[in-house]
């Protein structure tokens, strides 16, 4: 079963779960997080294997709470994407002897489920199990290493393409966590969540090798197409799959801090408000 289909499926099941669960017990609380942990990405140049290559990645969020069941927030998030060829037991990935190295900037909104009731401070539901889902904008800016350094590979369409790929995309940030109170006011937690992206150039990989004739890349984008070591034709073969998309993930321990609650106004007979 294909990755895609895995994760649509766990997360219709995660929303029968929200619906199922969920109960009106409001109340109001205002949070700021951050996440200290990793990033990493799968994609043409890394297929299969989850937190390889993972690079320092750090975040901070607002949140919102209205009820003990789901809380929003919204956040930035910051880390590196990098991948090798070199390191992969494939004789197709080792022909192509391709890497990439990147940052993603990231800006998100996300909603909230919590398995089990909970709310930062409360003596009584002081911990659980979340699932999250929102939408989320990045930058990235693929480089590539032919031993003279990172060179920015966008610019240089590797693939022959006839106009540039966009450095700006969307995402589908979904995933779990886990949260526990420490004290009133901080919480502590992990958290692992994959992107859904809809560019399949993260890694700067994806389609056809370009000819030099009919499609030539620009400057010396031919450097970084043909890395291949065996010096082959390969004109017109494939470079990537076109048909999946990159992903890329946030992992790691949250911290949050409870804000303290707005000041509120009383209403007394005849509308008097006091404060």
């Amino acid at each position: 079963m294909k990755k895609t289909t895995v994760y649509t499926v766990y997360f219709l099941l995660c929303s029968l779960l929200f619906v199922a669960q969920t109960k009106k017990r409001h109340y109001k609380q205002r949070e700021i997080g951050f996440l200290l942990g990793a990033s990493y990405y799968i994609g043409d140049i890394n297929p299969v294997f989850h937190f390889k290559d993972s690079k320092p990645s750090v975040g901070a969020y607002f949140r919102y709470s209205s009820n003990y069941r789901y809380a929003f927030r919204g956040g930035f998030n910051y880390g590196g994407l990098y991948g090798s060829d070199s390191k992969s037991n494939s004789p197709d990935q080792l022909l192509r002897n391709s890497n990439f190295r990147t940052r993603i900037y990231e800006i998100n909104a996300i909603a909230e489920f919590h398995f089990v009731e909970y709310r930062l401070g409360h003596k009584n539901h002081y911990f659980t199990m979340y699932i999250f889902g929102g939408l989320a904008g990045f930058h990235f800016k693929p480089e590539g290493d032919i031993g003279f350094g990172w060179q920015s590979l966008q610019p240089l369409r590797t693939e022959g393409q006839s106009k540039a790929y966009s450095l700006y995309q969307i995402s589908v940030p979904f995933g779990l966590g886990f949260k526990y109170n420490v004290n009133d006011f901080v919480g502590i937690g992990v958290e692992w969540g994959p992107r859904k992206t809809f560019t399949d150039y993260i890694d700067d990989v994806s389609g056809l090798y370009p000819d030099p004739i009919v499609n030539p890349p620009s400057g010396n984008g031919m450097l970084y197409s043909y890395r291949s070591r065996d010096g082959g034709d390969l004109i017109g073969t494939m470079r990537g799959n076109p048909r999946t998309k990159d992903w890329y993930f946030f992992y790691g321990l949250t911290l949050n801090f409870k804000l303290p609650d707005a000041k509120e106004h009383c209403y007394g007979v005849g509308g008097k408000k006091y404060n």
